[in-house]
């Protein structure tokens, strides 16, 4: 009997319950470290750099440092998923999260750039990149993680309820800005108000530590491991001989994912104060409206992907990404008199990336899953996910404040074909069966 068939259940389980619940909330309190930084990219980049720099550039300079966190994830992935493989996936997944949390907890205690120079952006940029190495592995792990708690017919909402309790990580760090911008001055917040969320992210970081020694080898791992079914030798190779389709497939659905989320919710509400003129506090509601969106829509595609199948969820969460992408910055250009609004259904269509994790999860044999999933998902995040950033600050700059949507919906068009594509290859499959 093949490993992947230990579960064989329809339903969830109390025990399945508790698993996801933990994971989500772990995942959140992780996540939230890692991206509160995009939310204070405005103080970081007037305190980081010298005196008198170009607003834009500044801001660019920020959003490039933002950028290496995702270039370092892939390090991060490829050793942690090895040793996820060989090892076991819940020992990579507490260590992730505690990677995490000392450099979230050190950014908020560094020195700016009037008081020890270039030294100052320089271990911003090392503190950064620590956290993309944790972050490497943990999101990877975590899906593989849940997914093999779970029968297989809940794939799909098991990794959409991790993956939703992500984007609770979002949004805690949004209203956390939120607050922060609305009882403090803007020269309080340059004075110690931005340190606040980083420090309080580093104690949420060995809360989440504390939370996973509660959970269980996956089920799959420990009958692979029962039955020596481990992978030999590199389980990164396997994947390269005999599973490029799987990696193609997941580096093309995790650019759509990229764009989604570095674009419409972290930059968001950076683009809607430095190019619409919207008021910090009104950005920032939109953004946790639109997070707490996020959140629902991840389960509702998960949902959905398990009812229908993952091809036709991705197609109807692609179409939508796309038409609301344009419908926010069309309102945003025009004024953004329904700005909350336009961006809680843009939140709510972003939350097709629910059902991105559950097509890369059965795209891989239980042996090499976590390899196969952390290295496509974080070579195409470094890639992507990495230069969006710096990318549209450039297109917002060279073709308008249309930019940004119009690459959303390049990527949503990515998803399109994708989803397409799988659903002619079972069509292709049925039809040879029935000959």
């Amino acid at each position: 009997m093949n490993a992947s068939s230990v579960v064989d259940r329809d339903r969830l389980r109390g025990r399945d319950v508790k698993t996801l619940l933990l994971s989500a909330l772990g995942g959140a309190l992780e996540f939230y470290d890692f991206v509160v930084f995009v939310f204070f990219a405005i103080p970081l980049s007037h305190l980081f750099f010298p005196p008198g720099t170009v607003p834009w550039l500044a801001q660019l300079q920020v959003f490039g440092i933002f950028a290496a966190g995702y270039l370092a994830r892939p390090l991060g992935g490829i050793v942690m998923a090895h040793y996820g493989d060989t090892l076991g996936r819940k020992r990579m997944f507490t260590l992730s999260v505690f990677l995490m949390a000392v450099p979230t907890l050190a950014i908020g205690l560094l020195p700016v750039y009037a008081q020890v120079g270039m030294l100052a952006p320089l271990l911003l940029l090392l503190l950064r990149v620590v956290q993309g190495i944790a972050v490497g592995g943990e999101v990877p792990g975590a899906w593989v993680f849940v997914a093999e708690h779970v029968p297989p017919k809940r794939i799909g909402f098991a990794c959409a309820s991790l993956t939703s309790g992500l984007t609770v990580g979002i949004l805690i760090g949004s209203l956390v800005a939120a607050a922060i911008n609305g009882r403090m001055s803007p020269a309080e917040v340059l004075d110690h108000g931005w340190r606040l969320p980083f420090l309080v992210g580093g104690v949420f970081g060995f809360f989440a530590v504390w939370l996973r020694r509660w959970l269980s080898e996956t089920p799959v791992f420990e009958a692979m491991h029962a039955r020596k079914e481990l992978a030999a030798g590199l389980p990164l190779r396997q994947v390269f001989e005999r599973h490029l389709p799987g990696v193609l497939l997941s580096m093309l659905v995790t650019w759509m994912l990229t764009a989604a989320i570095v674009v419409l919710i972290l930059m968001t509400p950076t683009l809607a104060q430095s190019v619409f003129h919207v008021a910090p506090a009104r950005a920032f509601l939109g953004n946790s409206v639109a997070s707490f969106a996020l959140a629902l829509g991840c389960l509702f595609y998960g949902w959905l992907a398990d009812r229908v199948g993952h091809a036709r969820a991705l197609l109807a969460g692609a179409i939508g990404l796309l038409v609301c992408g344009y419908a926010l910055y069309l309102d945003l250009q025009a004024g953004a008199a329904h700005f909350v609004a336009w961006y809680a259904l843009a939140g709510f269509a972003v939350g097709v990336v629910g059902v991105v994790p559950a097509l890369m999860v059965v795209a891989f044999p239980p042996a090499v899953r976590f390899s196969g999933l952390s290295f496509s998902y974080n070579i195409a995040y470094a890639l992507f996910g990495g230069l969006t950033p710096p990318l549209i600050g450039l297109l917002v700059k060279q073709f308008g404040p249309l930019a940004p949507a119009h690459y959303v919906a390049f990527t949503a068009m990515i998803g399109i074909a994708v989803a397409a594509t799988l659903l002619a290859a079972r069509r292709s499959s049925v039809t040879m069966a029935l000959v």
